[in-house]
């Protein structure tokens, strides 16, 4: 997509990317133990949800320093996720098939936020 299709931030592939990623988490939650729903499931959620709303934020405060800053936020809740992620399999509350998928997206999303960081820090030294 190029720079100047960018309206909103629901135009960022990175965006959409960690939506579909959330919607992923809220997916495979639904199968958890409901004692779980104040610990691993609430826990998955937040730390999902995290990652979309901060690339929004990032994006509305229309500063690139700031926008970098939420990305990393973002990042960090993206690592979060991932450690409750493993932890629910460690524990046998998700097994591996379920939640590999979700790892894999996780993997992929940060992939983008790394190259969109790099990108906006690339331009921000020109």
């Amino acid at each position: 997509m190029s720079e100047q299709s960018i309206n909103s931030y629901r135009d960022l592939k990175v965006w959409q990317e960690a939506m579909t990623l959330t919607e992923s988490c809220y997916q495979l939650t639904r199968r958890f133990p409901r004692e779980e729903l104040f610990g691993l499931t609430s826990q998955i959620r937040r730390a999902a949800a995290s990652i979309p709303a901060n690339v929004a934020e990032g994006h509305g405060r229309e500063n690139t320093g700031s926008f970098v800053q939420s990305l990393r936020i973002s990042q960090g809740s993206l690592k979060e996720l991932e450690t409750h992620l493993l932890l629910a399999e460690r524990v046998g509350i998700s097994p591996s098939l379920q939640s590999q998928p979700i790892l894999a997206q996780c993997e992929s999303l940060g992939k983008m936020l790394r190259a969109l960081i790099r990108s906006l820090q690339d331009k921000s030294t020109k």
